[in-house]
């Protein structure tokens, strides 16, 4: 039950990210006119905008490349071959990362309450908007990698059953 409500989750998060995507594509192509063509004004607000959109879909996408397992990792010892092992390796990758998401989401929210206190030059759009990310994404990730850790162990008991019997 709780697989599904975050695959959920996530689903919702990629049409989010497919809407920021699309909704991307008119302020560059509203800047590239400006700049190279003339056929319209420079409107200085839409490089703001397009910084914001970048902004969320670069961390909703971590978000979801946490819950798929499609986030970049080092591998800086041989790979594991027995259950025990592989659940060590993936153990520690994912406590490492929900230690870092942890701090994503606790210092986030220091820096989301800075910048509540802005407002953007442009489009005079509080900058809680862009700061919130931080938090949000730090708490999607440990979410996730609890998540994960949680499902590699449960993979390892069931490996462990199947030798034993």
């Amino acid at each position: 039950m709780i697989e599904k409500a975050l695959e959920g989750f996530c689903q919702l998060l990629r049409v989010t990210v497919g809407v920021l995507v699309a909704a991307l594509i008119v302020p560059v192509t509203m800047q590239v006119l400006a700049r190279y063509t003339g056929i319209i004004p420079v409107y200085l607000w839409t490089e703001e905008l397009a910084t914001y959109l970048f902004v969320w879909m670069v961390m909703l996408g971590s978000i979801i490349a946490v819950w798929e397992g499609t986030h970049f990792d080092v591998h800086v010892v041989p790979e594991a071959t027995s259950p025990l092992g592989k659940l060590l390796q993936k153990g520690f990758v994912l406590l490492v990362m929900c230690v870092f998401a942890l701090l994503f989401a606790y210092y986030g929210i220091g820096y989301a309450k800075f910048g509540y206190i802005q407002t953007s030059v442009m489009m005079q759009v509080n900058l809680l908007v862009i700061y919130i990310t931080v938090p949000f994404a730090g708490f999607c990730w440990a979410i996730f990698a609890m998540f994960r850790f949680w499902q590699a162990v449960q993979e390892y008991r069931h490996s462990a059953e199947r030798h034993a019997a």
